[in-house]
């Protein structure tokens, strides 16, 4: 057995800022330098993409990615020191949050290597 966690950052009205997803769709705009190849990959399209972006945008009041509208080599994405910051806060979050899951799922349910899970499951 092991513990799972997700970990999202929301606003005041409970919509989703930035998480999981949209993580991975800036690491793809740095590695591919397209917002469109970006989303191919994630399975979404350009536009959905782009809304993320900008939402996430807004709620920073910062800019994530640069576009260069081009020919050829000139065009293309790029992302923001910021938007650098934004990625690598976010999984240390992450990291933080399920090692302390990790840890405190040890602590809880797997004393002296016996699942108290099935030790409760015996005493019904």
């Amino acid at each position: 057995m092991k513990v799972r966690v997700k970990i999202w950052i929301e606003d005041d009205e409970k919509n989703l800022i930035f998480g999981g997803g949209k993580t991975e769709v800036l690491e793809l705009i740095d590695e591919t330098g397209s917002i469109s190849k970006a989303a191919q990959r994630v399975g979404m399209n350009y536009k959905k993409a782009w809304s993320h972006i900008k939402i996430l945008e807004n709620n920073i009041e910062d800019d994530l990615v640069n576009t260069n509208k081009g020919q050829g080599e000139l065009s293309g994405s790029s992302l923001t020191p910021k938007a650098r910051e934004v990625i690598q806060t976010y999984k240390i979050l992450q990291h933080d949050i399920k090692k302390y899951a990790d840890d405190r799922f040890k602590e809880l349910f797997l004393k002296d290597n016996k699942e108290i899970l099935n030790i409760k499951d015996n005493e019904k």
